[in-house]
């Protein structure tokens, strides 16, 4: 029987997912799209601590000045809200993270937190710095639901719940140069710990949309079919 891409019948294996790519590559668009393909659940640090900005919570307002600098919330918060959040019953198909871990110390919390699991799967999606800013120059987002419109949108209203559109404040050009900053050197070193592994595909994520999500279904599928019993428990530590 082939695998049904559809409703993510691969096997007993969980289909765990990973997505880098640095900000506006269009990585929470594809965690959501493959989130919703494989029937698990889209796990992003990103929502879990906009809506605690939104709530005002006391994590809310420290982690909101950090954000509107481009910098990063601290591994000790990130780790936490991770691994409370792989503890639910509803991860045992699998998930896809995104946004996480952005850091060494974060990878290493995660392997951790995934020995005796299913390997993880690393998928990075590839975007020149200069499309990134033309991207989000372009961008706004729902206020109410976190829908996210691009160059298509006209109006200032959300098609998805009716909310208003509006600019993040850390969608702003300076913002954006200093995330990239702080990608580049936080974040993309990690390549180096996931690029050797059986699991982990590079995507152009500078094409449409609709042909990123086909290279992603079919690099999961690659990659979940390559993962052995005995490649996982090497990924796992």
């Amino acid at each position: 029987m082939q695998p049904d891409v559809q409703h993510g019948l691969l096997g007993a294996m969980a289909v765990n997912i990973v997505m880098f790519g640095p900000p506006g590559a269009g990585k929470g668009t594809q965690a959501e799209r493959l989130a919703r393909v494989r029937s698990v659940p889209k796990i992003s640090t990103g929502d879990v601590l906009r809506e605690a900005v939104r709530t005002e919570t006391e994590l809310g307002r420290s982690a909101k000045a950090i954000m509107d600098r481009g910098a990063l919330v601290s591994d000790e918060i990130m780790i936490g809200i991770i691994r409370r959040r792989l503890a639910r019953d509803d991860v045992r198909p699998g998930f896809v993270l995104d946004g996480f871990p952005r850091t060494l110390p974060q990878a290493e919390a995660l392997d951790a937190m995934m020995v005796g699991r299913d390997p993880i799967i690393v998928l990075d999606i590839m975007v020149s710095a200069d499309e990134i800013l033309r991207r989000l120059g372009a961008r706004h987002v729902c206020s109410q639901c976190g829908a996210i419109f691009g160059d298509e949108a006209s109006t200032a209203v959300c098609t998805r719940c009716g909310g208003e559109r509006e600019r993040r404040s850390d969608d702003r050009e300076s913002v954006v140069r200093e995330r990239l900053k702080v990608y580049a050197r936080d974040t993309a070193p990690l390549m180096r710990r996931y690029r050797d592994r059986s699991t982990f595909a590079e995507i152009d994520g500078a094409r449409p949309r609709d042909a990123v999500a086909l290279a992603v279904a079919a690099a999961v599928d690659r990659l979940h079919g390559a993962a052995s019993p005995e490649q996982a428990g090497r990924v796992s530590r």
